[in-house]
């Protein structure tokens, strides 16, 4: 591909957010266009959602885990993680103290522990919600019914990442699991009125540069309200051990192009860029990123909850991570957000919708 044919596709995607597979290939791997690429997903970005940084508190409240995903260190086949499960009291305590540092949204993450009933995270959810926070889930499969309660009892906000849109990558990778209820899920929430999250992990084994772009279609076709992207860690105690990682330049080049294609999306600049590149959020910040969602789990529990090797700030405070990641912001010229962080839809000046 030429520098003119990089050019006149990043024109076209910035115009009308619309790409074709085949483009979307080329500016996945050509080497020479990254550079313009990021400007043009960073310009973007500024048009559509200005300055501001959303910040999310995210809550690891259990690392207990009924699926058995080949790329993930919760696992349940896993025998060397260390495990753990919060009791409902510590995970409102630990939400209400993000609230008292400033955050304006409570990300609530875990393994798929079959321990939370409905009941349970019904009453998790309508405590925290008292305390005037928005309220993300990320808990993964769950009944329609299970998570119309949830939106009723005051969720507003769902992350369910797809990992791969490769079927057969994804069921090869996640055992027992099956692709169709993945998607299932992902119409439920969309219909139930959650703020819809989902993404994909970079640089599987298997995964292909053209489902790389088939992912970018599906996020489109969704209108996830946020996509979040990183690049695949291989974790020692899962079955891919010593499987090359990801690399982060093409995570980025992901980012940028969800930028480009979904332009008021959220996008969170991810803590998996950060254990590959020590300045990851922040340069993930200036390719199209606009979201931070820093660790509020307190004690040890942040070491325990072991995706991936390198995990970042593990032995760090809350009010540490808040601190460290305003520096962060306010470094590169950004402001962190005072509302809670909800998708701003723009009109597209030159389509109209």
């Amino acid at each position: 591909m030429t520098n003119k044919t990089c050019d006149e596709l990043l024109a076209k995607v910035e115009r009308t957010h619309d790409l074709s597979p085949v483009e979307l290939v080329e500016l996945l791997t050509n080497t020479e266009c990254g550079q313009a690429l990021y400007q043009t997903a960073d310009r973007v970005r500024e048009k559509y959602l200005g300055s501001q940084v959303e910040l999310r508190g995210l809550v690891e409240f259990s690392n207990i885990c009924r699926q058995d995903c080949f790329y993930c260190g919760l696992r349940r086949s896993n025998t060397v993680v260390e495990r753990y499960r919060l009791e409902p009291d510590m995970i409102v305590e630990f939400a209400e103290k993000a609230i008292g540092y400033g955050y304006k949204t409570i990300v609530l993450q875990s393994g798929e522990d079959p321990y939370y009933s409905e009941e349970i995270l019904c009453d998790v959810i309508r405590r925290i919600k008292k305390l005037g926070a928005a309220i993300t889930l990320s808990i993964g499969e769950r009944s329609r019914e299970e998570y119309a309660a949830f939106r009723q009892a005051g969720a507003d906000r769902y992350l369910l990442r797809i990992e791969t849109t490769d079927k057969d990558l994804y069921e090869k990778l996640d055992p027992g699991m099956s692709w169709e209820n993945r998607i299932r899920c992902l119409k439920d929430l969309k219909e139930l009125g959650y703020e819809v999250g989902t993404g994909s992990l970079i640089g599987l084994p298997g995964q292909t540069v053209e489902s790389l772009a088939n992912d970018l279609l599906f996020f489109k076709a969704l209108d996830a309200d946020m996509i979040g992207v990183g690049p695949f860690i291989a974790n020692p105690d899962t079955p891919l051990a010593g499987s090359p990682n990801g690399t982060f330049d093409l995570a980025c080049r992901m980012m940028a192009l969800i930028r480009l294609l979904i332009p008021d999306a959220n996008i969170p600049a991810t803590t998996a860029m950060e254990s590959l590149h020590p300045e990851g959020r922040s340069i993930a910040l200036q390719r199209g990123a606009n979201v931070v969602m820093p660790n509020v789990t307190e004690s040890d529990y942040r070491r325990m909850y072991a995706l991936y090797p390198g995990k970042i700030c593990i032995n760090d405070t809350p009010a540490h991570c808040r601190a460290c990641i305003t520096g962060k912001i306010n470094a590169i010229g950004r402001q962190v957000s005072q509302d809670h962080g909800f998708r701003r839809k723009r009109m597209n000046p030159a389509t109209g919708t």
